[in-house]
């Protein structure tokens, strides 16, 4: 199933938000739930996305066509096809930063590199 930029990072974000509300609850038998609007205002609040709050809404209804979402007394629930989609951006994500922290901390290359200048 092909995923927009947008839909992903929303997947990819609910995941994350998900992942930090129930990560001091992981020796307990509960799990927290959201709803749509405080979801949205946490993502609104992270400035990361700069989607209005409208799109953000639709976006979510989209993700809920695609059978990755579903809602269950007004709260966000992931589907099972939800959480495979959610581990393959996850992996995408990993494969950026481990390319990242490996420039980061690669060594300079052994051969001289080329310096072109431009004006």
């Amino acid at each position: 199933m092909k995923l927009t930029l947008t839909q992903r990072l929303i997947l990819y974000a609910l995941g994350h938000f998900y992942q930090s509300l129930n990560q001091p609850l992981t020796e307990k038998p509960l799990q927290l739930e959201t709803s749509k609007i405080t979801f949205i205002e946490h993502l609104k609040k992270s400035q990361t996305v700069t989607k209005q709050e409208r799109a953000l809404y639709k976006n979510l209804e989209m993700l809920e066509k695609k059978r990755l979402i579903d809602y269950e007394n007004h709260m966000i629930k992931f589907t099972e096809f939800g959480l495979q989609e959610l581990q393959k951006v996850d992996k995408e994500i990993k494969h950026c930063n481990d390319i990242e922290k490996y420039f980061q901390q690669a060594e300079k290359p052994h051969r001289k590199l080329q310096t072109m200048m431009k004006g």
